[in-house]
């Protein structure tokens, strides 16, 4: 059982490194990239409040799929994962991610569902294809750490969210997460 287990944490090493640093892979609209630019740009100097008024913009321009079909399938998958009906949100956004492969945002939502299904190598997949389409998704590396977390990866899972603090210094509760995280580690040098 400790080589699967070894096994296993190689390819979540590998899988989340590869992440972290892979380069941007999708075709999106200039103007679209401009903006973006220019909110990442704000975000990383940004006080707290216009922060996250920052980040929300940037969340909001990650959702567009510049599609109505797709867009429906956005929403149904969504509340799908509200209802707590796992099955069909992995449905609606397998849809989404076939018929839309180069909308990150897909690929992130179905690794949300996965990982609260108890799947984390699917869902370390899905963040994988994410953030090699866009690696500066700070939801997507957070999510990242989540997962790493969840296969006992906290080293990983520190990089991942110091990632997430480079980019979205005031994202939810990253400050407190990378000090929980920092003294866990402490604890486990000990």
């Amino acid at each position: 059982m400790s080589m699967y287990r070894s096994f296993f944490q190689n390819i979540v090493a590998a899988t989340a490194l590869f992440s972290l640093f892979s380069v941007p892979g999708g075709a999106s609209d200039g103007a679209e990239d401009a903006r973006l630019n220019l909110l990442y740009g704000q975000l990383k100097g940004a006080e707290a409040q216009d922060a996250r008024r920052i980040g929300e913009e940037i969340r909001h321009e990650l959702s567009k799929t510049g599609s109505p079909s797709m867009d429906l399938l956005v929403k149904r998958g969504r509340d799908a994962m509200e209802a707590g009906d796992t099955r069909a949100a992995i449905g609606h956004f397998t849809a989404l991610t076939d018929h839309a492969p180069e909308f990150a945002e897909g690929w992130h939502m179905r690794s949300v569902v996965f990982a609260r299904a108890g799947m984390p190598g699917l869902a370390l997949a899905d963040l994988e294809r994410s953030l090699g389409i866009d690696p500066r998704n700070f939801a997507a590396i957070y999510s990242l750490g989540a997962v790493l977390e969840q296969v006992e990866q906290p080293e990983l899972a520190r990089e991942a969210y110091a990632r997430v603090a480079a980019i979205h210094p005031h994202f939810d509760d990253i400050s407190e997460t990378l000090s929980r995280l920092d003294e866990d580690l402490r604890g486990s040098d000990l």
